[in-house]
């Protein structure tokens, strides 16, 4: 098997309504099977996802969590309305988004975008990532795939990785379940986060400075389905122990 990855050169400073897919395509060329791979903050430009925090006023709960993190109540007041629970307050603001995403300060980015703005994850990644992969089939005749991607922290180790966000034709979980190993057992447990894998790939060629690509192509993988949602790389409730261990803590 071979992996080939590459940025997409000279994409342009993305504003609200900038169709994303033209300019992957003018700047490209798209095979049948690729995986585009598109960081989320210029998605969120495209889309109009900028706010200002002099727009915001801040209810008591935002001042009392920021008094505690030392930061811009109106900030905290920003992360709390986009958030469908907090899971931790201090000394990070853990939160759940209204999109299921666990996240810090529920992925508000301020860097790469307008002073004076701050940029929102994408409100539905998944149909975000299906809007640009239909117009770039419409455009070129292929068949591909979208990863939508973030950085996000790990639990139990320093630095950040490209995790998935939003996915179009792609399954975020190979499930390996029920195949034979090399010794002839039967997997029973593994399920492998193949979205999650790409995106870190991706992000050691995007870059996080100003030198940044918002946009890698993936190729040589066979990986495209028909379907596919980010929801799927998602705990149920039951499942999720961490959640209930973070709301056991929040009690005591």
């Amino acid at each position: 098997m071979k992996m080939n990855a590459f940025t997409v050169e000279n994409i342009p400073m993305i504003k609200e309504g900038d169709d994303i897919a033209s300019f992957i395509c003018e700047r490209t060329d798209i095979e049948n099977n690729d995986i585009v791979v598109i960081a989320s903050t210029i998605v969120s430009k495209a889309e109009g996802r900028m706010f200002r925090l002099e727009d915001l006023v801040a209810t008591e709960d935002a001042k009392r969590i920021a008094d505690k993190l030392r930061l811009d109540p109106r900030f905290v007041q920003a992360v709390l309305d986009r958030s469908h629970e907090v899971l931790v307050e201090f000394p990070i603001l853990l939160v759940e988004t209204d999109n299921g995403h666990v996240c810090i300060k529920a992925g508000i980015d301020d860097s790469n975008v307008d002073e004076g703005y701050l940029a929102d994850l994408p409100t539905d990644p998944d149909k975000s990532a299906g809007d640009i992969g239909e117009r770039i089939e419409e455009i070129t005749g292929k068949n591909i795939s979208v990863i939508v991607t973030d950085t996000n922290g790990r639990a139990f180790k320093i630095g950040q990785t490209g995790i998935a966000v939003g996915v179009y034709q792609i399954h975020p979980i190979r499930n390996w379940k029920g195949e034979k190993d090399l010794f002839g057992n039967i997997l029973e447990v593994t399920e492998e986060a193949i979205a999650d894998e790409i995106a870190g790939a991706a992000n050691l060629l995007m870059g996080e400075g100003d030198g940044g690509y918002p946009v890698v192509i993936v190729r040589g993988l066979e990986l495209r389905s028909q379907e596919g949602s980010i929801k799927e790389m998602y705990r149920s409730e039951r499942e999720d122990i961490i959640k209930k261990g973070l709301r056991s803590l929040s009690k005591v």
